[in-house]
């Protein structure tokens, strides 16, 4: 923790909310990527690497819980592309493996669940989750979708820039050429197979229609792990007023994200904390605090002024006091609504798997 010189008084409220294991607030950002040269047994999250993330970072700035991420760019529909892309999944999954299994297995444990999330925190240390950026790697197999799961996933998007085999992306907003009209018929079926699994389906990256299908067909609520709203900022990757209600409607949660670009077009000054808290209270006044979260994109694009990597994550938890939100409400956001989100699409999966749904 680094040592903050103000009044006591506000030096507590700032300790109770920052790796406090007893404090109801736990801080969890889902999307920090991951590059594989940072998880080696000389360089790695144990160090104070040139990284947004590590481990010192989180201690410093109060960030309990990382979702890790497993990105694949988008490549060829064939089946080397899917090769090349399953193997650039396992070589992550590897990695994150090994970081909470042999670096570091006394500072970070890997989370599946909430109730591993609070059990992990109460011991004080930190906990690694896993999404999966571009559900690509899964090539045509579907039975992929359970070695995902097996291996930690609890979140998967189904495309990212550029269509998969599985759903359009919002890239085809640019060109208007899209290749499944929303999702493909594989698409649907993955849709049901993480639905039976228990793993939380990403909207972040796929197009309008592929999210209103993939909300039309999920028995279970979805997550946009990191977007913002296009009402203050016009962006293909932020979510609209409608499809904001779509996620509201669905049970979901929004998980904002302080990546420049995605908040504001100015420059000058650059993008700052402030901006970013701006898109949490359009979106908390708009589809309401249950649902609407927070993601930073760090090591992938994302850190805005103020929050410039996880050494600085408890600027956050201030700014949101400053703008008038209470506990119960920050807990919410940073952390509560995701977690409930988790424990709903699990309880769904719980009833599919007993033929109960």
């Amino acid at each position: 923790m680094k040592k903050i010189t103000l009044l006591p008084s506000i030096t507590l409220i700032l300790l109770t909310s920052c790796s406090n294991p007893s404090s109801p607030i736990i801080t969890i950002d889902t999307h920090d990527d991951i590059n594989v040269i940072n998880f080696t047994d000389s360089l790695n999250y144990t160090m104070n690497t040139d990284t947004q993330v590590n481990l010192p970072k989180m201690e410093e700035g109060g960030l309990d819980v990382g979702w890790f991420i497993v990105y694949t760019g988008q490549g060829s529909l064939d089946e080397e592309g899917y090769d090349d892309a399953m193997e650039n999944a396992m070589s992550k999954f590897d990695a994150i493996d090994r970081l909470v299994n042999e670096y570091a297995p006394d500072q970070i444990e890997l989370a599946l669940t909430s109730d591993d999330v609070r059990r992990i925190h109460a011991k004080g240390k930190r906990v690694a989750m896993i999404g999966v950026e571009n559900a690509y790697p899964m090539g045509l197999d579907t039975s992929n979708v359970r070695k995902f799961w097996e291996r930690g996933a609890r979140y998967v998007s189904l495309a990212h820039n550029g269509h998969s085999q599985f759903s359009d992306s919002n890239t085809g907003e640019y060109d208007g050429v899209y290749l499944h009209n929303g999702l493909s018929d594989l698409g649907k079926e993955i849709v049901d197979l993480l639905n039976y699994y228990g793993v939380m389906i990403d909207i972040s990256h796929p197009s309008k229609e592929a999210i209103k299908q993939m909300i039309e067909f999920s028995a279970a609520p979805v997550i946009a792990s990191h977007s913002s709203a296009r009402a203050l900022r016009d962006h293909p990757r932020n979510l609209d007023d409608e499809q904001l209600n779509w996620v509201k409607e669905n049970g979901g949660v929004v998980q904002t994200v302080a990546l420049g670009s995605y908040l504001t077009d100015r420059k000058d000054p650059p993008p700052n904390i402030s901006d970013f808290i701006d898109h949490i209270d359009y979106m908390v006044e708009k589809i309401g605090i249950d649902h609407v979260g927070i993601s930073s994109d760090f090591d992938g694009g994302g850190g805005i002024v103020g929050w410039k990597d996880a050494s600085e994550t408890m600027n956050v938890t201030k700014e949101l006091r400053k703008r008038g939100y209470n506990e119960e409400e920050i807990a919410k956001v940073w952390g509560g609504n995701l977690l409930r989100v988790l424990d709903k699409v699990q309880e769904v999966a719980s009833k599919l798997q007993s033929g109960d749904l």
